[in-house]
């Protein structure tokens, strides 16, 4: 054995190292080669791609090693293992190479989706929504759909690829493919929740009713949309929590950023103060903000909307008022039309309520004066006769 492995063994490390070597060089060239041939705007998808890349080049340099060694050991032995190889051979000429290029399309076409699909979903959103949307809103709605539309052409890709692939390897398909009928009957009733999510998020995604980056209220959970797809929706709340939610247990969407938001604010003056006095103040100062570079973008009425009195309060009387806001905004408009409106009312001497209660505690009888009992007169305060009949009080 030793003898063996003196005369052979040189030729066993030079296989080895000149595999390791052809390796790394895979290893450090692979990626360059890809960046270069792929343009700079589909750079950002090529991230995704390095671990698959640099798997495949570990398993290429692993075969390379194998052979390498396996070539040294036969070689030495003098075996002739052609009639053993032809026939893998054969099949891997016959069949081999076109499963290896069956599994290489359908990853490139799925690559390709990948990357197109968001292109021509956004410059379609772009076209039907132009003038009613905002560039945000295109961009949101453009990513709930191509997100969609993608994940179906990947199952669609790897449902094809696998019948060409096991009809390639030799099995007949055609009973397979009549069995999946029955069996999707069958999967049907056992997976109908499942069913009922993936037609939900269809219609969800198909109808618009909410976009990733919408704040949204969904099965009693208010929070924005992190993600959505065909199955569930992700939805994180203002405390941070993640709320995953199957699109079929979705009944009402009530989204709160829909196009555009709306200030809706109930403010309450004391009895005293005069109303279209007060109204005037909230009128100026939503005027002023709506003219300020900092808070003009956000808001899209310049004055607003002093409905109505709206409520005759228990410590106040309650005015209504509205205006509209881009999406997102309506919160932080709101914050800071309170704290200008305190402000302006202080300054102004307007009154804003608090609930009070007053005590009323009737009055003494050392202030009212003592009533007789016997004729019902009222004597002076200390009596103790009645001045009208002489009954003692």
């Amino acid at each position: 054995m030793w003898e063996w492995f003196m005369a052979n063994g040189i030729w066993i490390l030079i296989a080895v190292v000149a595999g390791v070597i052809l390796f790394f060089l895979l290893k450090h060239w692979a990626p360059r080669a890809i960046e270069k041939l792929v343009p700079l705007q589909w750079r950002d998808q090529l991230r995704g791609i390095q671990k698959v890349v640099s798997w495949v080049i570990i398993g290429i340099g692993g075969v390379i090693l194998a052979l390498a060694v396996a070539a040294v050991i036969i070689s030495h032995y003098g075996m002739d293992i052609s009639p053993a190889l032809e026939p893998v051979r054969g099949w891997l000429l016959e069949h081999g190479i076109l499963i290896l290029v069956i599994i290489v399309l359908s990853y490139l076409v799925y690559k390709i989706a990948k990357v197109l699909t968001p292109r021509i979903v956004g410059r379609y959103v772009k076209t039907r929504g132009k003038g009613r949307r905002a560039r945000s809103e295109h961009a949101k709605r453009a990513e709930t759909l191509s997100g969609g539309i993608t994940q179906i052409i990947a199952i669609f890709i790897i449902v094809i690829a696998l019948f060409m692939i096991l009809s390639e390897i030799g099995m007949d398909i055609t009973p397979l493919l009549a069995s999946a009928g029955v069996a999707g009957i069958a999967l049907a009733f056992a997976a109908q929740n499942a069913i009922k999510d993936l037609i939900a998020g269809f219609l969800i995604i198909s109808e618009n009713q909410f976009d990733v980056g919408d704040v949204v209220q969904i099965a009693d959970k208010t929070g924005i949309v992190e993600g959505i797809n065909i199955r569930r929706t992700l939805l994180r709340d203002l405390d941070g929590i993640l709320h995953i939610v199957p699109n079929g247990e979705i009944k009402v969407a009530s989204n709160y950023t829909m196009m555009w938001s709306r200030v809706h604010l109930n403010i309450s003056v004391a009895y005293k103060e005069d109303l279209d006095r007060v109204m005037a103040v909230i009128r100026r100062v939503w005027e002023e903000m709506a003219s300020e570079p900092d808070w003009e973008p956000h808001l899209i009425s310049k004055t607003p909307w002093l409905l109505r009195v709206n409520e005759f309060g228990d410590s106040g009387i309650v005015i209504k008022v509205v205006g509209e806001t881009k999406p997102m905004s309506q919160w932080n408009v709101m914050g800071e039309l309170r704290r200008r409106i305190k402000r302006v009312f202080d300054e102004e001497g307007i009154e804003i309520p608090w609930p009070h209660v007053k005590l009323y505690m009737g009055e003494s009888p050392a202030e009212t004066g003592l009533t007789c009992k016997a004729c019902s007169g009222v004597n002076p305060p200390g009596s103790k006769f009645c001045s009208h009949c002489g009954a003692k009080l």
